[in-house]
């Protein structure tokens, strides 16, 4: 039989085989969840295991997300980014130590520290920059240097500084000029006790180039170098600083440290002074503390009797201004050290550490760590061709400059009187 139109479909439709040549096909049978190939796989294709990544083939952790974690996409309703952190309004916020009020004061405490120790530097340094300076050295042959410092300390009479209403107050009068209404050694060795000696300003002596005159002379003559040169002269000691005070910065410091006390035996009351004192302890300020030290005619010592004044108050100016009160008051402090710069002149090549070691020598002859005397005296009241004046005794002033002249005040007690 010629095949027909629809022969090839034969094989398809099994038409061409013949009844119980084949077996009947077995009936459908419902396979296992487990052998159910995946949705639109085929079924002839065997699975393929998963493919491992680098990092499982090298044997690293499995970073894979376990069956227990939640699926990024359920956390963000399927959008499958990573998760969000919380707001920072929502993050637990961890409690701070507790401040420590120790620090707080030990800050505020190490500040007031060192604003004091600036003050304390600052304020002498400005002060110093408003010193005069003088030339005191003269020329010519002068004395070998001796060891330690040896200081010409001078209080003049110069007005400079005082207003005529000062002048009046204080009565200092208004005389033109100048001159010394005291003089004196300090000598600080190199060990032992510092020696302040005061040298009567009615002492009779050669004045180079002038004669023999009164001492107070030299300055009226020459000057601070003249005045230097006839002290060296007359004692064979090398002066190595000068200081020179004028009544004005005697007073200003005096009232700055809040006056002086002194205790008197008797009454004292001079014209010429302007002073009039009751018996008995009292704080002398201003124009009582400067007609005090200036005051001679009252005195029946005279001239030796104001040298003896002048040395008590100058130590115990001396021992108050080291106090640690003008040291902790700033007020006090500021005054202190800027109250004699208006009338205050040092040397040339006198330095702030020289002037600090001149006080701390005062504060040692103030509180009995030094020595107070006057130079030898023969004769207080002898009649010269310049007045009343004060002879030295020419042996035992030789003896006791001697001594310092070698560096030893240690013999220098037997003067004191």
């Amino acid at each position: 039989m010629a095949p027909g139109h629809d022969d090839d479909l034969d094989w398809l439709y099994q038409r061409d085989k013949k009844p119980g040549s084949e077996p009947e096909p077995e009936p459908t049978r419902v396979l296992p969840a487990s052998d159910v190939p995946p949705a639109g796989g085929r079924p002839d294709r065997p699975q393929q295991p998963p493919r491992q990544s680098w990092a499982d083939q090298q044997g690293a952790p499995d970073q894979r997300r376990r069956s227990d974690q939640p699926d990024w996409g359920d956390q963000q309703g399927g959008s499958g980014q990573p998760p969000q952190s919380p707001p920072a309004a929502a993050r637990p916020v961890k409690p701070r130590p507790p401040k420590r009020p120790g620090r707080k004061v030990l800050a505020v405490v190490g500040i007031l520290v060192l604003a004091l120790i600036v003050w304390l530097i600052a304020v002498p340094i400005y002060a110093w920059s408003h010193v005069d300076r003088v030339a005191y050295e003269p020329s010519g042959d002068r004395p070998d240097d001796q060891p330690g410092t040896t200081y010409l300390l001078v209080g003049s009479d110069s007005r400079s500084g005082l207003t005529k209403a000062e002048k009046k107050k204080l009565g200092t009068g208004s005389s033109a000029g100048g001159r010394t209404d005291t003089m004196m050694i300090l000598y600080v060795p190199p060990g032992g006790e510092p020696a302040l000696i005061s040298l009567p300003r009615d002492s009779f002596l050669e004045i180079p180039g002038h004669g023999s005159n009164k001492l107070n002379a030299a300055y009226s003559f020459g000057g601070p170098k003249l005045l230097t040169k006839t002290v060296e002269q007359n004692t064979g000691l090398r002066i190595d600083e000068y200081v020179e005070v004028g009544f004005a910065g005697f007073v200003n410091v005096i009232d700055a440290i809040g006056g002086v006390e002194v205790c008197l035996k008797k009454p004292i009351k001079d014209k010429d002074s302007h002073i009039n004192l009751k018996a008995g302890c009292q704080n002398l300020e201003g124009k009582n503390a400067l007609g005090y030290v200036r005051m001679r005619k009252a005195d029946a010592e005279g001239d030796l009797g104001r040298v003896k004044r002048q040395r008590q108050m100058v130590s115990a100016m001396a021992s108050k201004a080291a106090s640690p009160a003008s040291v902790l008051n700033p007020v006090r402090y500021w005054k202190l050290a800027n109250a004699g710069t208006d009338s205050l002149a040092v040397g040339e090549n006198t330095s702030m550490f020289a002037m600090l070691r001149m006080g701390l020598a005062m504060g040692k002859v103030s509180s009995s760590g030094g020595l107070t005397l006057t130079v030898p005296i023969s004769n207080p009241d002898a009649s010269t061709s310049a007045g009343s004046s004060v002879l030295w005794d020419d042996k035992e002033a030789k003896d006791m400059f001697g001594q310092i002249a070698r560096g030893d005040t240690s013999g220098l007690k037997q003067y004191l009187k």
